[in-house]
């Protein structure tokens, strides 16, 4: 049963946050700012209700006809000026220029247009009450009926102020609480549930329907609150408690959606009055809806279909303040292990959603990346279209494909190809490039089976890696893949992840963590990740090194490895058979370490 000590703590966490709002929002602004954050608050705790926005979900797109037609939806508006939009129409033969063929680098042949409606359409699918997903059961996969009906998009206003933000926080605070103090005397009057493998069965706070109060919530704040939550929500079934992990998969299916006024001041202020004059159409209904913007489809002057992706207003300048508040409610609940080094993941968190948050830098990134693998078989960069893009606006070529987790329903060959691909990408931007894309999230990877390739999207998370890093971090993974005990806590020390002084408990920890890691590179021969452990091994290790470690790990290994975690997870996913020494021997044996680098590891074979 949860005590008065954590209720207290979350009740002056609320205070905290309510304080630090009234703190940062300038006096004069509070009279006009109080009904709106009165009202954000009220709708985060449930009080009130957004407007429900009805999508058409009867019919599923699924033939070329259809394709052709999609602009022919009361979403889309077609442009017959420079400035003025036509009304919505249903008649499909006053739209075909709407139709035209995109003219880009990826021209939409039939079999392409089949494969992009999977992406193109996946939250008209998840509408359905039929969804499916699928298992792995004895190394086959086997569809299942999802047991979670899922979520309706709302149309929502964005708060896009520090006082709205903060109070909406607060709310959210209060809402935990009340969860909180319900769950405790359900557990008295019934006792304490037992969950699976015993996970969290002791904690009121993450019951299933705080899990689910704090999804909702993240889904209605966006911006940085809820990229965070959606970088846990890829995390293994294994490691997260089934309530939150049930609530995070809604926080991945996206968050709600701008209504249509706010969007078009927002392209209004990036891209001027008349940005409808570069366009045949463009459809209010968004493709996606994430955390930092939404994506909509058009069609440009020249015929190319492309995928707008739009910022939420206020979410660039409220990151520091959004994980300030998501640091004060995990502080106040307690959820945050000691040696988690929360100070120092939320730093890096900052920098990252900063850099995510420019659509400029993200657009000299996408087009850094068509560079570096545009001779690459396997994968494709879609374009950028300059004319449409600004800070907070970014437009670029459409491209089909299904995102990774669905690729889990197809052959094991095609799951086989993938996986691979996956992997020589994430060693090739690492080691090669010294240049990664770090957000692994499954949507960012389109498999398109018509050309056999994975068209690559959203390059907001990219960052480079020191060469003197990488070096050493490869000559580390060799080590674990070859089970050099020594070699490993040395390059350890080097890179920052021991101190020297740590305990021989946490020293083995840390090496047998190394060694499960290594594990696919260990031999040759196709890793089966279909009967892996690797995610259970790591995390009863990592219980051990939460416990005893000296220090946080260097500030290149939180990006870093939530690729490489994500990548494994993604070959999980997938069930796929992959031959990774072989990978990495080929990376190995081409790679160049810096002239003022010794060859620690020239002891070791790796062949």
């Amino acid at each position: 049963m949860v005590s008065w000590k954590d209720i207290t703590r979350v009740v002056n966490g609320m205070s905290l946050v309510s304080r630090e709002a009234f703190r940062r929002s300038e006096s004069g602004e509070l009279q006009s700012l109080i009904k709106a954050g009165v009202l954000s608050a009220t709708d985060l705790v449930g009080l009130t209700k957004g407007k429900l926005r009805h999508f058409d979900t009867s019919n599923v797109i699924d033939t070329i006809s259809d394709a052709l037609n999609r602009n022919n939806k009361a979403s889309v508006v077609h442009f017959r000026d420079e400035s003025l939009p036509s009304q919505p129409s249903s008649d499909s033969n006053a739209i075909t220029a709407a139709t035209a063929q995109p003219v880009g680098a990826r021209n939409a042949s039939k079999a392409d247009a089949e494969a992009g409606l999977d992406a193109a359409n996946d939250n008209a699918q998840s509408a359905s009450q039929s969804n499916s997903s699928a298992v792995i059961v004895n190394g086959a996969i086997t569809p299942q009926l999802s047991p979670r009906k899922p979520r309706k998009p709302r149309e929502r206003r964005v708060p896009s102020t520090p006082f709205s933000r903060a109070l909406g926080f607060a709310g959210l605070g209060a809402g935990l609480a009340l969860g909180t103090l319900q769950e405790s005397a359900k557990r008295i009057v019934f006792g304490t549930p037992v969950s699976q493998n015993n996970q969290h069965a002791v904690s009121p706070f993450l019951s299933e329907k705080n899990a689910e109060r704090l999804a909702l919530a993240l889904c209605r704040m966006r911006g940085a609150a809820l990229k965070l939550g959606q970088m846990l929500s890829i995390q293994d079934e294994s490691l997260v408690p089934a309530p939150i992990l049930a609530a995070l998969d809604i926080v991945r299916q996206g968050a709600d959606v701008m209504p249509k006024n706010q969007l078009n001041q927002v392209l209004d202020a990036e891209l001027g009055p008349n940005w409808s004059s570069k366009l045949i159409s463009f459809d209010y209904e968004p493709i996606a809806a994430a955390s930092i913007g939404q994506v909509h489809r058009a069609v440009t002057k020249d015929g190319l279909e492309v995928a707008m992706k739009i910022q939420y207003p206020g979410v660039a300048d409220s990151i520091e303040s959004d994980i300030e508040n998501v640091k004060l409610l995990l502080t106040y609940t307690n959820l945050i292990p000691e040696k988690l080094y929360i100070d120092n993941a939320m730093k890096v968190a900052k920098e990252e959603l900063s850099r995510e948050c420019d659509y400029e830098l993200e657009a000299k990134n996408q087009k850094r990346f068509h560079s570096l693998l545009a001779n690459t078989t396997g994968f494709y960069i879609p374009i950028v279209v300059d004319t449409l893009s600004s800070r907070r606006v970014l437009t670029t070529e459409l491209v089909p494909g299904v995102p990774i987790d669905k690729v889990a329903l197809l052959d094991q060959a095609t799951r086989n190809y993938v996986g691979a691909k996956l992997l020589e990408l994430t060693l090739r931007e690492l080691f090669i490039f010294c240049f990664m894309q770090t957000d692994p999230n499954w949507s960012n990877f389109l498999y398109d089976d018509a050309e056999k390739s994975i068209n690559l999207i959203d390059f907001g998370a990219v960052r480079d890696f020191p060469k003197l890093f990488v070096d050493d971090y490869l000559r580390m993974v060799v080590a674990c893949a070859n089970g050099d005990r020594e070699a490993v806590i040395e390059m350890s020390r080097r890179l920052g992840f021991l101190t020297g002084m740590e305990s021989e408990v946490m020293l083995e920890a840390h090496v047998q963590a190394g060694f499960v890691v290594g594990l696919p590179f260990a031999k040759h021969g196709g890793y089966d990740f279909r009967s892996t452990n690797i995610t259970q091994s790591i995390s009863n290790l990592g219980a051990t090194m939460l416990r005893h470690r000296l220090t946080p790990p260097p500030e290149e290994a939180y990006s870093l490895h939530r690729k490489l975690s994500g990548t494994f997870l993604a070959c999980i996913k997938l069930g796929a058979v992959v031959p990774c020494r072989e990978l990495l021997l080929q990376v190995y044996e081409n790679y160049r370490f810096g002239e003022d680098s010794d060859e620690i590891l020239s002891r070791n074979s790796f062949s």
